[in-house]
């Protein structure tokens, strides 16, 4: 009884701290239009999470990973990703050429929600184990191509006024090649990552 009190009290403030983090990037916005463009997305995440809960409760590292993820993105979708503080803070410290802060989104995009997917697969849909562990990548990756036809689409069709900023692409013609490879870079070094720990794991309990 006490644990899950615990457990309880962890997720309330998951959503007490994520509210805060999410009500500072609407106040401090530079581009409100971009704001509530990008953050279309975040709200059909929340509304799942939110519908899905009573019928499937990820884990507390899952939601962790969630969470972590979700905060990237907003405080993305606060300055913009191309013209994001820390993404500049980024450059200078690599001296590289552009602001890599949507760079980093999307790598995180596949490395923090492998494990809330293999979760998903195997403890909610009941998919073997051996494809729970696979389907992730390609989960990720489909979502990434199918994100850059969502920005396609806002950026030149819905939205033309707000597609510069949107896309952020810096005036790289690869841009959205790049995004997908560092989300399939992502999720691929998630999966090695959690495979390698599982292998030690059984080893140090045999």
């Amino acid at each position: 009884m006490i644990i899950s009190s615990t457990i309880t009290i962890k997720k309330v403030w998951f959503v007490l701290l994520f509210s805060s983090i999410w009500l500072n990037s609407l106040i401090g916005t530079t581009d409100i239009a971009n704001w509530f463009i990008e953050n279309t997305l975040t709200v059909i995440a929340l509304l799942f999470l939110i519908f899905t809960y009573n019928k499937y409760r990820f884990s507390n590292i899952s939601y962790l990973f969630i969470f972590i993820f979700l905060c990237l993105h907003v405080y993305g979708s606060k300055y913009t990703y191309a013209e994001n503080p820390f993404g500049y803070w980024l450059q200078n410290v690599f001296h590289s050429s552009r602001n890599h802060y949507d760079r980093l989104v999307h790598f995180s995009f596949g490395f923090l929600l492998y494990y809330p997917l293999q979760e998903c697969f195997i403890k909610w849909l009941k998919i073997p184990k051996y494809l729970a562990l696979r389907l992730p990548v390609l989960v990720i990756l489909t979502s990434s191509a199918l994100y850059e036809i969502i920005e396609w689409l806002v950026a030149d069709v819905f939205f033309v006024e707000q597609g510069i900023s949107y896309l952020g692409t810096q005036g790289d013609v690869w841009d959205s090649q790049k995004d997908m490879a560092v989300a399939l870079l992502g999720v691929l070094s998630s999966g090695l990552f959690f495979y390698l720990y599982k292998k030690m794991f059984d080893f140090y309990n045999k």
